[in-house]
């Protein structure tokens, strides 16, 4: 009888025997899972995405710019892609989820379009500007919410009615790579530039926001009825949070957005989340395999993304990638929005988070 390790031993001639093995099955598009195993059911996550900071001051020029070369409507949608440095090219902030910048300048108009993607706008710089989703228009203010629902009309405008009424920008976050990987992706160009407006303005906030729901209502959507999430409620909402309670060793005072019907996350794809961290916070490491997209709304601190300092201000976006771990720090009050995969992982029973 040979004896384990004579056993587990591979012949000398293996390594070429192989080799010519491999090569005569490739033409029949076949291939050895035993020399991939390793790379495809990894000991943990490796993701390729990276941790990355886009400060907003360093970008804010090149949005302006971007409007002396192309306009919106030309455009449809005029938006730099926050390109993940360790996915050049792929269009995505992490592997399943896509983070741009959109600017829309007074009197332009993003025309309306629809398509399956989910899509969620969280506003910037800038006020004066509208997005309106099914017939019902919502006037954009910074720290704003708001969501797109997939294969819903939507089109964005600025008619500068205001003196001072400027540019603005949002932060989009759609899962563009997640549809794209599921081959799933359509769209389609309305046949006017504008939607007919046919709901007064905040009718689903008053309809479905303070925790009831109209009697006989039916609502068939996985998407929250909701589609605008005010700042100046969301804010309220973390205030009252940190008079009644401590903060989160790890995250502060943290509030997840909620579908009103169903508790759950207000999209099927993607859970937004607002959270406060107080000054002089240092919160202690933990990790998630939902790999998040972070824009600054309030204050300055920094984000230790595996031992790597990202120092963050007010309107600056950055991402954590799946599995790294997270602390995070607080030179002032500050209030973040964040955004990841995790209704996915959770539906399919495949998320994870570790606090040390």
């Amino acid at each position: 009888m040979q004896t384990t390790a004579t056993a587990a031993a591979p012949p000398a001639t293996a390594a070429p025997e192989r080799r010519a093995y491999y090569d005569r099955i490739r033409p029949y598009h076949l291939a050895p899972l035993w020399e991939a195993l390793h790379a495809l059911v990894p000991r943990e996550p490796a993701s390729p995405c990276v941790p990355a900071l886009w400060r907003y001051a360093e970008i804010r020029p090149f949005l302006m710019e971007s409007a002396t070369l192309i306009t919106a409507e030309e455009a449809v949608r005029r938006v730099l892609v926050l390109e993940n440095p360790g996915m050049p090219g792929q269009s995505c902030t992490t592997q399943s989820l896509y983070a741009g910048l959109q600017l829309i300048m007074p009197g332009e108009v993003a025309p309306s379009h629809r398509h399956v993607q989910s899509a969620l706008r969280f506003i910037v710089d800038g006020r004066g500007a509208y997005t309106t989703v099914g017939g019902e228009r919502t006037t954009m203010h910074p720290g704003d919410f708001i969501i797109t629902p997939s294969w819903d009309w939507h089109d964005h405008g600025h008619e500068a009615l205001q003196s001072d009424s400027g540019p603005v920008v949002w932060l989009d976050g759609l899962d563009i790579p997640l549809v794209r990987f599921f081959d799933a992706g359509f769209a389609e160009n309305d046949t006017q530039q504008s939607q007919t407006v046919s709901q007064p303005e905040g009718r689903s906030y008053a309809r479905f926001g303070h925790n009831m729901v109209p009697v006989r209502h039916t609502h068939t959507s996985r998407t929250s009825p909701i589609f605008s999430y005010p700042y100046a409620r969301s804010r309220e909402a973390l205030a009252a949070l940190q008079k009644s309670e401590a903060p989160d060793a790890w995250q502060g005072w943290k509030l997840r957005y909620t579908n009103p019907l169903t508790g759950g996350a207000p999209m099927p794809t993607m859970q937004p989340c607002l959270q406060l961290l107080p000054q002089g916070f240092r919160g202690r490491s933990h990790r998630g395999t939902d790999g998040t997209v972070y824009s600054v709304v309030e204050g300055r601190g920094t984000a230790v993304v595996d031992g790597q300092r990202l120092g963050f201000q007010p309107q600056d976006t950055f991402v954590v990638p799946s599995w790294a771990r997270l602390q995070l720090e607080a030179e002032t009050d500050a209030v973040l929005f964040s955004f990841s995969d995790r209704p996915v992982q959770e539906a399919i029973g495949i998320h994870r988070e570790s606090f040390d």
